[in-house]
């Protein structure tokens, strides 16, 4: 099988099977069922992947692998602009919250996963995390080194926090909010960002 072929099948399995466990968890989806959903036969999930397990954790890092490399692209985006890092910074939550809206399923199960501690794929899931929150501890970083943020904030926690807003905001907003927009949604994460939901008397 073609590399190109290979990786379309692959893409196809990992699609079936994170809508599969979105819908009906992990432990209920057989590799029968995400081989019917792929449109494949059986033997082909396990020519790619040894197990289920295996399918899963490659997901994972799959998934965590596109929304990482949207993040560094809105980045690189901001500074091809000649924008600010707190720009950079407003252009990952807008990259986030576009990611989401493109792989609801993933970011349901992603979150879901998050808080298990019995899974044999935890320390891959906590090691893709931590590359993903890295690239927001980066430019945090760099924006505390110019003086755009203040030298008093704990680079890491204001990563995960960013990176969890994100999360949280866009599930919520998918599942209960769904008439508003991207922008409406960006519009009020940004704010949040840029300090200035406390209005005029809170900047005194």
């Amino acid at each position: 099988m073609s590399t190109a072929r290979r990786q379309a099948t692959r893409q196809k399995l990992y699609e079936a099977a994170v809508t599969l466990i979105a819908e009906q968890g992990f432990s209920a989806t057989t590799v029968d069922e995400i081989a019917e959903r792929a449109g494949v036969a059986k033997g082909t999930v396990y020519y790619n992947f040894a197990s289920k397990n295996d399918l899963f954790e490659e997901l994972l890092r799959h998934g965590v692998g596109l929304l990482t490399h949207s993040l560094r692209t809105a980045a690189d985006r901001a500074a091809a602009r000649g924008g600010s890092n707190v720009d950079a910074l407003d252009e990952m939550i807008r990259a986030g919250l576009a990611f989401i809206l493109r792989y609801p399923s993933f970011t349901q199960l992603y979150v879901a996963e998050l808080w298990r501690t019995n899974r044999t794929w935890q320390e891959t899931l906590m090691m893709v995390r931590q590359e993903t929150v890295a690239v927001v501890e980066k430019v945090l970083g760099d924006a505390v080194r110019a003086g755009e943020l203040s030298e008093e904030i704990d680079i890491p926690l204001t990563a995960s926090a960013l990176f969890g807003m994100v999360l949280v905001a866009a599930l919520d907003w998918r599942a209960f909010q769904p008439e508003r927009s991207l922008d409406e949604v960006h519009a009020a994460l940004s704010r949040l960002l840029r300090g200035r939901v406390g209005g005029a008397a809170a900047r005194r």
